[in-house]
């Protein structure tokens, strides 16, 4: 079990660039390859049906190196964990309550498989008991660790709506999981598709809306080893490149600015650059872009 602190080295780089981000506990091991990474959420009383494709997307995804972020809950949550464990692939499960602490108590074996596979996290400290009021901000936390969040299943006024209105105040892309128009479970999610949420039908639905590096990552699995492609500078990734020096570290908010992008976009292109080693986050969410020299050594 660890503490993290924003602008610690092995702080999520997703979050990292989010407006006041959390202090985090962790049991398990957050890696750099964790920022590929889609939260699926939705109804703690699912239909089988919404349990199917949860598990199943969660599992297509993972098996293709994404990530897959979730809350631990009852219902969609667990399902989604359960197929990214079974793909062989990664997952993390955000808290509501300490790091020492399992909720729900039934969850306690698959907690133990996700710090096997991934990590548990939390911003609550340790022994502090899951309370209706964490879980607001659990789930802002959990939308800032993903690229965008999937809900499959949600009623009117589900958490998973919550979880996904973060989504979009971050910038981060909001998928949704069609329903019948009569069902409760289905109603919350066909409002989303309605507001503007992806409709999601398969995996590909989902890659397709992630920026250009993130599909390229996705499509291109076991290459990591190759030297990345410079970024088309036509595009977020590139315009950015193009405002960043070796020499002269800039804040996120100038290059927001200057970049023309919004908040959440412009954090996501950044932390994309990053991994693909064009450019490095310095203290104070300072940016430099990275020499040719520099990456090969």
């Amino acid at each position: 079990m660890k503490r993290l602190q924003p602008g610690d080295p092995d702080y999520p780089a997703l979050l990292d660039v989010v407006p006041a981000p959390p202090a985090l506990w962790v049991r398990g091991a957050l890696v750099a390859d964790d920022a590929l990474a889609v939260a699926i959420v939705g109804s703690r009383r699912p239909t089988p049906y919404g349990l199917e494709v949860a598990e199943r997307l969660a599992a297509e995804l993972a098996a293709r190196g994404v990530t897959i972020v979730s809350g631990l809950a009852r219902g969609i949550d667990a399902a989604a964990h359960r197929g990214a464990l079974a793909a062989g692939g990664r997952t993390l499960a955000v808290l509501g309550c300490g790091i020492d602490r399992v909720y729900p108590w039934e969850h306690r074996a698959l907690a133990r498989a996700v710090e096997t596979q991934g990590a548990l996290v939390s911003q609550f400290a340790p022994g502090v008991p899951a309370r209706p009021g964490h879980f607001p901000a659990r789930n802002r936390t959990l939308a800032g660790l993903a690229l965008g969040v999937l809900v499959v299943e949600a009623a009117e006024h589900s958490g998973a709506l919550i979880t996904a209105g973060f989504a979009g105040d971050l910038g981060r892309e909001m998928f949704a999981i069609p329903g019948r128009i009569s069902s409760e479970l289905s109603a919350g999610t066909n409002r989303l598709i309605q507001d503007g949420a992806k409709l999601v039908t398969c995996w590909q639905d989902i890659v397709s809306e992630l920026p250009e590096p993130w599909r390229r990552a996705v499509r291109s699995t076991g290459a990591n080893e190759r030297a990345p492609a410079r970024p088309n500078m036509e595009s977020d990734e590139g315009r950015m490149l193009k405002l960043l020096t070796p020499d002269e570290p800039q804040h996120i908010e100038q290059l927001i600015a200057r970049a023309g992008l919004d908040a959440g976009r412009a954090a996501a292109t950044l932390v994309a650059l990053e991994l693909g080693g064009w450019a490095r986050q310095l203290s104070g969410q300072r940016w430099v872009s990275i020499t040719a020299g520099a990456r090969r050594a």
